[in-house]
Parts: C-alpha cells; sequence; structure tokens
C-alpha cells in the first residue's frame, strides 16, 4: 500500500515539473534525498510509466497542432517547400531534438551519476531562476516560434539537452532561451511543449522495449498505472494552467520559486538534515 502511494505521489511530481519550469529531474532527485521517494526503487517499468503519462498529457492537449504540423510536414515533402508555416515550425522542431538526442545518448552516464546531487539541484536553481529573470527583461516577446532559423531552433534544442542536468529544467530552459530570441512568452511555452515530444517517445519507446523484456510481476503493474496515470492527468493540467499563466504573467513567480526551495535544500544540507 506504501508503494502505491509513493507511486501516486512521484506521477504528481513528475507531472507537474515536467512541465512547470522548475525541474522534474531536481524535484524527483531532492524527494529521493530528503524523502527516501525513489523512483528506481520501483525498476526501469515505473520510469517508463512516468515518461509515458507525461507523453500522453502533451499529445492530448496538443493533438490538432501535432496532426496539423504532420500534414504539413508531409505537403512539405512532396512540394520540396516549407513556406507553410506549419510544415516550417515541423521542421524546426525536429531539428531541435537533435542535441538533446546526442547528448542523451553519448553522455547518459555522466548525467546519470557524476552531476546528480543536491548541491548541483540548488546551483542550477538559481541560475535558471536568475535568467527567468534576465530573459523577460531584455526579451523582445514579438516573434512567433515559426519565425525561428534553424540555428536558433538547434541553440534551443541544446538548452533542452541542459536539462539533463538536475535542477535546470527542461521547458525553464528553453522557454528562457526563447525569450532571448524574442519569442513571444506563449509561443516559446508552446515551442517548449511540442518539442518534448520527439525526445520523450524516443527515450520512453528505448525504456519501454527493455521493461517488456524483463517482465512486469502484479505490484509493478499496479504501480506503473498509478505512475501512469497520475503523470498523465496532473502533466495535462500543468500545461493548460502554464499556457493561460503566460499569457499574462512573467517567469518571476517561477524564479522566486526556486530562489525559495533552493534556500530551504541549502539550509538543510548545511544542517545535515
Amino acid at each position: 500500500m506504501l508503494e502505491f502511494f509513493e507511486a501516486i505521489v512521484l506521477g504528481v511530481v513528475q507531472g507537474l515539473t515536467e512541465f512547470l519550469p522548475v525541474s522534474s529531474s531536481g524535484h524527483l532527485l531532492l524527494g529521493q534525498y530528503f524523502l527516501g521517494l525513489n523512483q528506481e526503487r520501483f525498476g526501469l517499468s515505473f520510469d517508463v510509466a512516468l515518461h509515458l503519462g507525461t507523453l500522453v498529457a502533451v499529445i492530448l492537449y496538443f493533438w490538432r497542432d501535432l496532426l496539423r504540423m504532420a500534414a504539413a510536414f508531409l505537403r512539405s515533402l512532396a512540394r520540396r517547400s516549407i513556406s507553410e508555416p506549419d510544415a516550417r515550425l515541423a521542421w524546426l522542431l525536429l531539428a531541435s531534438t537533435v542535441p538533446a538526442a546526442l547528448l542523451g545518448y553519448f553522455l547518459e552516464d555522466f548525467f546519470a551519476g557524476v552531476v546528480r546531487s543536491p548541491w548541483v539541484v540548488v546551483f542550477n536553481l538559481v541560475l535558471v531562476g536568475v535568467l527567468f529573470i534576465v530573459g523577460e527583461a531584455v526579451g523582445r516577446r514579438s516573434r512567433d516560434a515559426s519565425k525561428l532559423g534553424f540555428g536558433e531552433a538547434i541553440g534551443i534544442g541544446v538548452a533542452q539537452a541542459a536539462a539533463l542536468v538536475p535542477g535546470v529544467s527542461r521547458s525553464g530552459a528553453t522557454i528562457t532561451l526563447g525569450l532571448f530570441l524574442g519569442l513571444k512568452r506563449e509561443e516559446a511555452a508552446r515551442f517548449s511543449f511540442l518539442m518534448s515530444v520527439p525526445i520523450i517517445a524516443g527515450a520512453g519507446t528505448l525504456q519501454l522495449r527493455e521493461a517488456l523484456a524483463d517482465g512486469m510481476g502484479t505490484s509493478e503493474s499496479i504501480n506503473f498505472g498509478a505512475g501512469f496515470l497520475t503523470s498523465a492527468v496532473v502533466g495535462y493540467l500543468a500545461i493548460r494552467f502554464f499556457l493561460r499563466f503566460v499569457q499574462d504573467h512573467s517567469l518571476r513567480a517561477f524564479a522566486y520559486y526556486r530562489f525559495g526551495l533552493a534556500a530551504v535544500v541549502a539550509v538543510l544540507l548545511l544542517l545535515g538534515l
């Protein structure tokens, strides 16, 4: 029963922090460090459940956009032209996935071990929070995502790859760079969420193959279902909330949250708790 409750808690954490710019990996690491909520204890299948849940959330929210872009992408292949905004956006999203895919593949062991420290989370919570405030101050917030250049899209992909370090936040890093590049807040957030689809799908597919090969017992299946459903529902609500929030509000609230969390964690670490 305790594991089932922990699975729900981890699903809520994953669903919220995958899309809000506060770092899912950082929160899960801190939860593991201070509360003993270790998702690795549930096995690979549970990690797959959390990723598939957030993937379902973003697909359900953006399914019309994804279908429209897929059709435009196919037309661009036939016409050898990316003049359509949806076709160009589809190609930009594909370009943005390359850095994270390459860095994740070649440096997986490094990111999984060397940088997994609570102090790394503290540092990155503060750093990215500062970048939120600077990005809000200097960004023009006037461009649509379809107007990005391919070099800029790859740059946002590099920012996404940086989120492999706990405390950075995938959405936080990509949205912030989008602001620096002059994107409107809602456009930066939308581009960030859409570019998560191929990355989460690719990583989830590889993990799913391994999990299916290992098989799942009854307990694992129950935890899988709890984590999947919770992360999907909470993730969908988080996307809906955040896209509405950034239409009229800055990212400063999330910067202040990151500063507060970093301060609390730093004090606990210094006290040896």
